[in-house]
């Protein structure tokens, strides 16, 4: 009975580690990841802030310089007080 109870516990626990993802979203993460993302950008600086403040609360930057958004929903819901993307 014991060892139903161990099993079913590692295995409780494998099941919910796979479903958790990992963030990544580490300093040099999300300067190389915003860097490509802002590349374009008119106002360079005042992207790459905003890009590293969404970065470390979401721990992902969609792909490109523009637009996939839906590929971050985090990154894409943020709003600012105007309630604009906050996010470039």
């Amino acid at each position: 009975m014991k060892l139903a109870y161990i099993t079913l516990l590692i295995v409780a626990m494998v099941l919910s580690s796979s479903l958790l993802q990992p963030t990544m979203a580490g300093p040099t993460f999300c300067r190389s990841k915003c860097a490509k993302r802002c590349s374009n950008a008119g106002y360079l600086k005042r992207c790459l802030i905003y890009c590293r403040i969404c970065c470390n609360k979401c721990g992902c930057v969609p792909s490109g310089t523009y637009g996939n958004k839906s590929e971050c929903a985090c990154y894409r819901d943020m709003l600012n007080s105007k309630g604009k993307s906050k996010c470039p």
